[in-house]
């Protein structure tokens, strides 16, 4: 019986030799003399692989990041370069795959298919870092905003990923300068600003109204 790495390892060697799925599971399990039902055991579809493979290359890169001794003395923000950093230095190791499975997405507005299983598990970690921030008052509280923050950083997240697969870059080095940029203006977006200043004495001035009556105002 074939194992789910197994199934893995042919169904990419297949894709990236043909440049296309196979025609069927069961022309695809004939070739791995295995059975349909060895197949079924594990993925339901040639898509549900492709899920899978995304969805390891995301866990794996948070697990990892979480491993280093400076990770705990990391703020928000550097914490979100190193998930960037590191996920694209895990996805050069299979960068053809990469660039095939979002090569036939056309959306602009929507998460892609496979990316589905990817994007929880990025916002819950994203959610953390953010939560983190707010309590140490690295970031700021918004009403009704800061619960958006995760939004911001998943559409980070596809930016960036679509960057890296179009770029021709030696060493990639314009998809670290994307991350940098785009890092940093979101956090200083996160951040307190002289906005958040003028609305905190709006607010003040709003509630000691009695106050400003008696100043003349």
């Amino acid at each position: 019986m074939a194992t789910a790495q197994q199934i893995r390892n042919a169904y990419l060697d297949y894709v990236l030799t043909n440049n296309e799925k196979p025609k069927t599971v069961y022309s695809f399990v004939k070739k791995l003399k295995i059975t349909e039902a060895d197949f079924y055991q594990f993925f339901s579809s040639f898509e549900s692989i492709e899920k899978t493979i995304w969805f390891e290359y995301t866990h794996n890169t948070i697990s990892k990041i979480k491993e280093q001794e400076v990770w705990d003395q990391y703020t928000s923000r550097e914490k979100m370069l190193s998930f960037f950093y590191s996920y694209l230095e895990n996805l050069k190791t299979e960068r053809s795959f990469i660039i095939y499975s979002l090569k036939n997405y056309k959306g602009k507005f929507s998460t892609p298919d496979v990316l589905a299983g990817v994007k929880p598990i990025f916002e819950n970690f994203a959610e953390d870092i953010i939560n983190e921030g707010l309590e140490s008052g690295e970031l700021a509280e918004r009403k009704f905003l800061s619960k958006r923050y995760k939004d911001a950083l998943w559409i980070q997240f596809a930016f960036i990923v679509n960057f890296w697969v179009n770029d021709d870059s030696e060493g990639f080095e314009k998809s670290d300068e994307a991350i940098e940029k785009g890092m940093n203006v979101t956090f200083d977006l996160f951040q307190h600003s002289p906005i958040d200043n003028l609305l905190e004495y709006g607010k003040f001035l709003s509630r000691n109204g009695k106050f400003k009556e008696k100043m003349g105002f």
